[in-house]
């Protein structure tokens, strides 16, 4: 029994199941006439019936050439129905939409042109299947086929402009999860499809898509690191367009979701994607202000990140903008109170987890790159300068980690390292405990100079420079005084004493102290010297330094006198010869000129004749010889000096004995510890010895 096609005719059947394009055409042209009459009569029964002779025999059939026919009488449907389209939209489209899966390449590319038929002269009706022709094109943008693909952007654009026509009546709520679950496609064709979209409903004006961003915007930044240049092009643009819209009116949309998004990407390989995420980072943080202080941990890891390479010039370009980040970042933290700890925190800085900040702060600075380091200490300072009492709670935690920074082997760093130091050890971050932390750092810098060697020996004046330009150096000085005094390692003492003994005498941090100490008739300056002093005896020729520094000659030359007794070694001379060297820079011309006064002051003579007489016939011998034979009052061995044995300089503020004595009995610890150390090492190498 042969199928019942009517209203179709026979011939008509035929002609629509026929391989050739033309007898399907010539089908359509009497179809399209037909549905017109049947119209102009209102005769819907025909009308239905026809389009399911269409929809169902024909394009759903599994025959190819009749599939191609339906497809094609669907749209001639559409054409004779007119403006009655709408009435019939469902059973046009619903057909023509299942073979767009269709495997026939040919077959996809008659659906493609016979939506876009139905889709002309249906217009907005055709939006309540929207959500159907989006996922039907957006599979076919990734066509293989170029004619199939051809055919669908023919439709995307028409889709577009009736969109775009017919905004008020465009279902954007229900757009968005279609635009969501497709916006991560790997494919590049699918991805230019899902940015055009974007693009064109953005630059619709009555729809506001920057609302949805929150929904759509990881999808985009994970789109912009895609590896074609034209993705990247069109994806920027679209993200630059949505960052000027939520300029505009910040306050209707998420952040929250936004800010963990970008922060996230703002660690990206791509260097491009860095860049984007750490600019809309910068803009966020301006635009919602405290708002974001609840991130600040996550934003901080991330620029901190992006400080690190500096290679080539996106690397650069990454750089600058994570540095204006911070920047951004440090303001926003000037706005912050400062919590005394006798209430809960205040309104502006409850947001601000200060604990998840110093976590990110302590742990770059454990292990960064030298930039970092340095900006992790520019933070750490800058939260001292503004959040005083809420920060001191952490110090259990940096403490320790800015004392190990020290060891760093780059001057920036360990310049800003000590000045955060500073600032955490002077007044007035909180006074009782200034004490407690300015005596640590000593004592952990003492320890770190005795067992780091190549410490003291590399860095060990740059540091204490450093820290005495930015503290009080009398204190720095004092403190260093009294803990090396006690010092169990008599070697490292004297070490020490020898380096700060340089220091003191050369540079231009301790010039204050130097004036001090040459004043010794004041009480404060006399209590200073002694304090330096029998700590200085640990060192004979610091010791000696110090006394011809001080004008205390007569001390000076007592001390060169119990040299006859010492174990003069190799490394004593080469300290004398670098004290002689002194004599003869700026630092000692005032005793040089003292040599010129009448009477000549004869201790301070005995004293060079003393570390002449002690050194070997060098260069240094030589030199001081020649600086002896310039003082006019003396011509070589007629030169008469008193054997006096009493101090006329010092007007008795000093008791000199009990300062010689100090000196005797601490050389006498050293002597002992030197031959502790010597029976210890011949220990040790006949243990050796005995193993082997």
């Amino acid at each position: 029994m042969e199928r019942d096609y009517a209203p179709l005719s026979a011939a008509c059947v035929r002609a629509l199941n026929d391989k050739m394009y033309d007898k399907r055409k010539a089908a359509a042209l009497e179809i399209e006439k037909m549905v017109k009459e049947f119209a102009a009569v209102n005769n819907s029964m025909q009308i239905r019936r026809l389009l399911k002779v269409l929809g169902q025999d024909f394009a759903m059939s599994k025959n190819a050439n009749a599939k191609k026919g339906g497809l094609i009488g669907l749209a001639a449907m559409a054409v004779g129905l007119g403006k009655d389209t709408a009435l019939y939209i469902d059973g046009l489209i619903e057909p023509i939409l299942v073979n767009f899966n269709d495997a026939d390449l040919k077959v996809r590319y008659y659906a493609s042109e016979s939506l876009y038929n139905v889709s002309k002269v249906a217009r907005s009706a055709v939006l309540t299947h929207f959500p159907e022709i989006f996922k039907a094109l957006s599979k076919l943008a990734a066509d293989p086929d170029q004619n199939v693909k051809n055919a669908s952007e023919l439709l995307d654009r028409l889709m577009k402009d009736i969109v775009t026509d017919n905004a008020n009546i465009f279902d954007l709520v229900g757009f968005i999860p279609l635009l969501r679950e497709r916006i991560y496609t790997d494919n590049t064709f699918a991805k230019q499809f899902i940015i055009s979209w974007i693009t064109v409903l953005d630059d619709v004006p009555s729809i506001d898509l920057v609302i949805y961003l929150p929904e759509i915007l990881d999808g985009l930044f994970k789109m912009l690191s895609d590896p074609t240049f034209e993705i990247k092009k069109m994806c920027d643009a679209v993200l630059k367009k949505f960052l000027e819209n939520l300029q505009k009116n910040p306050e209707k949309v998420n952040y929250t979701d936004m800010i963990n998004i970008i922060v996230l990407y703002s660690c990206s390989t791509d260097e491009f994607v860095q860049y984007t995420s750490m600019c809309w980072i910068k803009e966020f943080i301006a635009m919602y202000g405290e708002k974001i202080l609840p991130f600040t941990s996550s934003i901080l890891k991330a620029s901190l990140a992006s400080t690190s390479n500096h290679e080539t010039e996106p690397q650069l370009r990454v750089k600058q903008i994570a540095k204006l980040v911070n920047l951004t970042l440090m303001d926003l933290i000037k706005e912050v109170e400062d919590d005394t700890g006798d209430s809960i925190e205040n309104e502006k800085g409850e947001n601000l987890d200060l604990s998840s900040v110093i976590v990110v702060l302590t742990k770059e600075l454990s292990g960064s790159s030298i930039e970092t380091k340095i900006t992790v200490l520019n933070w750490i300072y800058h939260l001292f300068n503004h959040l005083p009492n809420r920060i001191l709670v952490h110090m259990e935690s940096i403490f320790p980690l800015l004392l190990t920074t020290l060891s760093y082997p780059n001057d920036e760093v360990v310049q800003n390292d000590l000045k955060v130091i500073a600032k955490v050890i002077s007044p007035p971050i909180v006074q009782a405990n200034t004490k407690q932390y300015f005596d640590s750092f000593i004592i952990s810098l003492l320890k770190q100079f005795c067992f780091e060697k190549s410490l003291l020996k590399d860095r060990g004046q740059f540091i204490i420079r450093q820290i005495c330009g930015l503290l009080n150096s009398n204190e720095i000085y004092r403190t260093l005084s009294t803990f090396l005094l006690e010092e169990d390692n008599l070697n490292f003492a004297s070490v020490m004493v020898g380096t700060l003994n340089t220091i003191l005498l050369t540079s231009s941090e301790l010039y204050d102290l130097r004036m001090q100490l040459r004043n010794i008739e004041k009480q404060e300056n006399r209590e200073m010297f002694l304090c330096l002093y029998r700590t200085w005896c640990h060192n004979p020729v610091a010791a000696v330094a110090l006394c011809l520094l001080t004008q205390n000659y007569f001390h000076a030359c007592k001390l060169l006198q119990t040299f006859a007794s010492m174990d003069v070694t190799v490394d004593l001379l080469i300290e004398i010869d670098k004290l002689i060297q002194l004599i003869e820079s700026p630092i000692f011309i005032y005793l040089r000129m003292e040599l010129l006064e009448e009477p000549v002051n004869q201790y301070l003579i005995q004293a060079l004749y003393g570390l002449l007489m002690i050194m070997p016939q060098s260069d240094a011998f030589h030199l001081l010889r020649h600086r002896l034979k310039c003082v006019p009052h003396l011509t070589g061995n007629a030169a008469q000096l008193s054997n006096k044995n009493v101090d006329t300089t010092s007007k008795g503020l000093f008791d000199t004995s009990d300062m010689l004595n100090h000196f005797t009995v601490l050389q006498e610890k050293h002597k002992q510890y030197q031959k502790k150390i010597a029976c210890s090492t011949q220990l040790e190498k006949g243990i050796a010895k005995i193993e082997i």
